[in-house]
């Protein structure tokens, strides 16, 4: 993943790609990774860096959607629950069996859970994670010991999945290279290139360097996510609006709150909703809300509404009431929901599956959906591509392939380094050659000098940013900390750029006006 050769390829005037995909989220990428594992010539372009919007801000969680088959979406379940199994066999050193338990405060709702997630256990058939079943008072205060236990008659266990999701992005921007495909950071679309209404190509300006480039392509995809629009726009400039931004939030805590492996799910809060706490790198991430949003941002912002309503939620829920004092950080995500033909929906009635519309122009727009079923998505997308462009037919190899980093012999839950696979070795491999890059960059979160330089040198990292927030995940585990260790971050980082100090002194400027969102204030 080299920028620099990347942008070589963009440069040639002469050439056609096969496919151009806008937007490096999850979908973006499954759709990169699906064409070029097929042959085709690929290109994906990111205005930012990859996973930067709602890609990096998921609850962490690889999962059928226990709650979508409450509301009866059946399809999306069967559809989920799969492709939750396939990406937990493509990608282990990524995804981890987590054991969720339902706590049970009334004398019918053990039972109930129980009927259900049996439905979701067959549902799952041979990609299971595992039985789920009743618990008795003792045994869930055994498996959850700082879970209220006043009037709690037991709970029920069930199994998904739990996932580091920017550094699943990133595996996957890797897997798309390694198919020679071709991944762009900071690059965005400005226009789209048409010949006799029909789309051939677009604008790309890049935001490092402000160089334009003119890219035909056989075809377009616009996997922009909650941006779709946008581009749609660029297409049909009074195009109606294809979805609709929901706002959900994520509180991060110390273990403490959450001592042993077990994550908690509460089915109904008081307004409806359903609440996770889910371990996640040695801290716990409380979620999520459902807030209709006008107008979509790169950095939406926590209400104090929102921030309320977790911490009293899961204070009913937990023996040591959360306060803002013990949040860590706090991150806010964009869900880019298809928009229902009943506008009177509300956002969490909203389907989470997905939608393709394929413009008369032949741009591809593809809009809903979620992380877990990113590969089924990027699949259907591919096959209308084939048809669009004209390209030979090649089947689709992605169910059983192995994401870039592929290692069994790692457990995610208890090496910080993980998420790197195979090349975990060839990180720490920096260390021996260069020992000023021994040891860590922050211990409080097991984040070594060596991944920051790994980072720019193999990942496309481009600022603190992109390293304290998404290659590792400092800023989401603690802003604080994040802080602390951004302007030795930004040292080790203008080492092996060749940046000079005005730039270190820039860049840690920007990253704590940034950072200072995700940090809570008391009131």
């Amino acid at each position: 993943m080299k920028r620099e050769t990347v942008l070589k390829r963009v440069r040639k005037k002469v050439k056609l790609w096969d496919i151009v995909v806008i937007g490096g989220g999850a979908t973006g990428l499954g759709v990169a990774v699906d064409a070029a594992s097929r042959g085709y010539k690929t290109l994906l372009l990111e205005q930012i860096d990859f996973a930067k919007g709602t890609s990096s801000r998921s609850t962490k969680l690889v999962h059928g959607g226990v709650r979508y088959l409450q509301q009866g979406d059946i399809a999306l379940v069967f559809e989920a629950l799969k492709e939750r199994g396939l990406m937990f066999k493509n990608a282990p050193h990524l995804v981890t069996n987590q054991s969720f338990i339902i706590p049970s405060y009334d004398w019918w709702g053990g039972p109930f859970y129980t009927v259900g997630l049996k439905v979701y256990d067959i549902m799952a058939g041979k990609l299971g994670l595992g039985p789920s079943k009743m618990l008795n008072r003792e045994e869930a205060i055994e498996a959850l010991p700082t879970v209220e236990q006043n009037g709690l008659k037991g709970g029920t266990v069930y199994h998904d999945g739990q996932f580091d999701d920017s550094r699943m992005a990133i595996s996957l921007a890797q897997t798309c290279m390694d198919y020679g495909g071709s991944v762009l950071n900071y690059c965005m679309v400005t226009d789209l290139i048409k010949e006799e209404d029909l789309v051939t190509g677009v604008v790309a300006v890049d935001q490092l360097s402000g160089e334009e480039y003119k890219i035909k392509s056989k075809v377009v995809v616009n996997a922009t996510g909650v941006f779709v629009d946008d581009i749609f726009r660029m297409d049909v400039p009074d195009a109606r609006q294809t979805i609709v931004p929901s706002q959900g939030i994520h509180l991060v805590l110390s273990r403490e709150f959450l001592p042993n492996e077990s994550a908690v799910m509460v089915p109904h809060t008081p307004d409806g909703r359903v609440m996770f706490a889910v371990p996640w790198h040695n801290h716990v991430v409380v979620g999520t809300t459902d807030t209709l949003i006008d107008h979509p941002s790169l950095e939406p912002v926590a209400l104090d509404t929102e921030i309320d309503f977790l911490l009293e939620t899961a204070g009913q829920y937990l023996t040591k009431q959360p306060t803002r004092e013990d949040v860590l950080s706090v991150f806010a995500g964009l869900r880019p929901l298809a928009k229902p033909d009943d506008e009177k929906k509300a956002t969490k009635e909203i389907s989470r599956g997905h939608k393709i519309i394929i413009s008369l122009s032949g741009l591809i727009t593809i809009t809903g959906g979620k992380w877990t079923t990113y590969r089924k998505m990027a699949e259907d997308v591919v096959e209308k591509a084939i048809m669009l462009g004209g390209l030979p037919e090649r089947e689709c190899i992605t169910r059983h392939m192995p994401i870039h980093g592929y290692r069994m012999d790692i457990d995610p839950y208890k090496d910080p380094m993980a998420p790197y696979g195979l090349d975990k070795e060839n990180v720490l491999a920096l260390e021996e050659d260069h020992p000023e890059l021994q040891g860590f960059l922050s211990e409080k979160l097991q984040i070594r000098k060596s991944q920051v330089i790994w980072a720019v040198r193999e990942e496309m990292a481009q600022t603190v940013e992109d390293v304290l927030a998404r290659r590792t995940r400092a800023l989401f585990l603690d802003a604080r900390e994040s802080m602390q260790i951004a302007p030795e971050c930004a040292r080790l980082m203008a080492g092996e750029m060749k940046k000079s100090e005005e730039w270190v002194n820039a860049q840690v400027a920007v990253f704590n006006d940034l950072a200072k969102n995700y940090v809570i204030n008391p009131k």
